[in-house]
C-alpha cells in the first residue's frame, strides 16, 4: 500500500466489504482523489460483489481489481474519517482505534436484492447513487 501524508485518510467499513464499502471507496477515490486517500474493509470480509463491479463500471469507475479486506489489516493506521456504511458493521465495530472522526450512514444491503438480473442491477444502481449523493454532500 502506498500512503500519502498530504491527503486525509478515509476508511469505509461494512460487514463483508463486498458492495457498499467497495462502491464508497471507488466513488470517493474517483470524485476527490486530490484530497482523500481511501480504503475499505469488512468485519467479516468475503469477496467483491460482481454487481457492484458492473454498476461502478457503468459510471466509469473500475473496482474490478479491488479485493475484500479485513478491518484487521488497518488497525495500525490512523484515519481522519472512519465511516460505517451498514448497520451491522456499526454494531460489530462501533469504535475503530485509528479514527479521528466517525460517521455512520446505513445503506440498504444490495446483496439481498432478488429478482431478474435487471431488477438486481437496478437496485445496485440505486444504492450506488445514494452513496454517491451522500459522499458528495459529506466530503465534497
Amino acid at each position: 500500500m502506498k500512503f500519502n501524508a498530504n491527503k486525509e485518510k478515509v476508511l469505509f467499513i461494512c460487514t463483508h466489504n463486498s458492495a457498499r464499502s467497495q462502491m464508497a471507496e471507488g466513488l470517493l477515490s474517483a470524485l476527490y482523489d486530490d484530497r482523500y486517500e481511501v480504503y475499505s474493509a469488512g468485519t467479516e470480509p468475503s469477496s467483491v460483489n460482481p454487481y457492484a463491479v458492473k454498476v461502478m463500471a457503468e459510471i466509469g469507475i473500475d473496482i474490478s481489481e479491488h479485493r475484500s479486506k479485513s478491518v484487521d489489516e488497518f488497525l495500525a493506521m490512523n484515519f481522519g474519517y472512519v465511516v460505517t456504511v451498514c448497520d451491522q458493521a456499526k454494531e460489530t465495530c462501533p469504535f475503530f482505534p485509528g479514527g479521528v472522526k466517525y460517521y455512520h450512514k446505513g445503506f440498504e444491503d444490495p446483496s439481498k436484492f432478488e429478482g431478474s438480473e435487471d431488477e438486481i442491477l437496478s437496485g445496485f444502481r440505486r444504492i450506488r447513487d445514494e452513496i454517491r449523493g451522500w459522499i458528495e454532500k459529506t466530503f465534497g
